[in-house]
């Protein structure tokens, strides 16, 4: 089992990585919601509860870039594989349903690892100082984040894949992805959306985004959106091993 699950991450990986409009949804959008929301909040001067806008939607971009590989890129695939005849393969290969959510969210990590690593950089270019009171807190909450997160979109992805049609899978996946980056908590802390916010922390977009800010802007881990994450990631999983079809 453990042979073909790191076969078959290993060859996600690859794909992804090949793939161009991947690597737009996976770096080249989160840089420019970035730059251009870092170039546009000094020019107005908008302040982010005392925070500079780069200390506050850097950690919002890098949960962005995880959201969208995680998501949104393994459901366009995982939909057009289904269509092409490429998950019936591994359908009929010893590769159990369980061992394909867990050769994707391997593939999905090293490709987060490239992002956080681009992204990062983009940051520091910026101005961005994060904050390193507790290193070791803020690893952990860094590190549980992008884990947890990665596995509930995916999950999700995957159940959005295993039960619609390619063509549908593309419109929803891109629907939900521009909802979820304007009004989902991912970018922008929940609690600039209101009366809104008490419900947005409960969505994986924002749970992801409250994870990350807490990590990299107080060095603190947010156990209550971690759980959420977990919550999702459960719900997904189970929704997928049960209704995800082959073909």
């Amino acid at each position: 089992m453990a042979r073909m699950v790191l076969a078959q991450s290993r060859m996600e990986a690859r794909l992804m990585l090949r793939n161009g409009e991947q690597l737009l949804l996976a770096i080249v959008i989160p840089v420019i919601v970035l730059v251009g929301g870092v170039v546009a909040a000094d020019r107005i001067g908008i302040d982010l509860d005392g925070h500079r806008a780069v200390d506050i939607l850097t950690p919002g971009v890098l949960a962005l870039a995880v959201m969208s590989t995680s998501f949104t890129s393994v459901a366009i695939a995982t939909g057009f594989e289904r269509r092409y005849g490429v998950i019936k393969l591994l359908g009929s290969s010893p590769l159990p349903r369980s061992g394909l959510l867990l050769g994707k969210i391997l593939a999905l990590l090293n490709v987060v690892v490239l992002q956080l690593v681009v992204l990062v950089a983009v940051g520091l270019a910026l101005g961005w100082e994060p904050t390193l009171a507790h290193p070791l807190r803020t690893l952990v909450g860094l590190v549980l984040a992008v884990a947890l997160g990665t596995a509930a979109f995916a999950a999700l992805g995957l159940f959005v894949a295993g039960v619609l049609r390619a063509e549908a899978t593309l419109a929803l996946a891109n629907l939900v992805y521009l909802l979820l980056m304007a009004g989902g908590g991912v970018v922008l802390p929940t609690s600039t959306y209101g009366a809104a916010s008490s419900l947005i922390q409960w969505l994986p977009s924002g749970a992801l985004g409250e994870a990350m800010r807490e990590a990299l802007v107080h060095a603190t881990v947010d156990g209550r959106s971690l759980l959420v994450l977990v919550a999702w990631a459960a719900l997904g999983t189970v929704l997928t091993a049960r209704t995800f079809r082959w073909e």
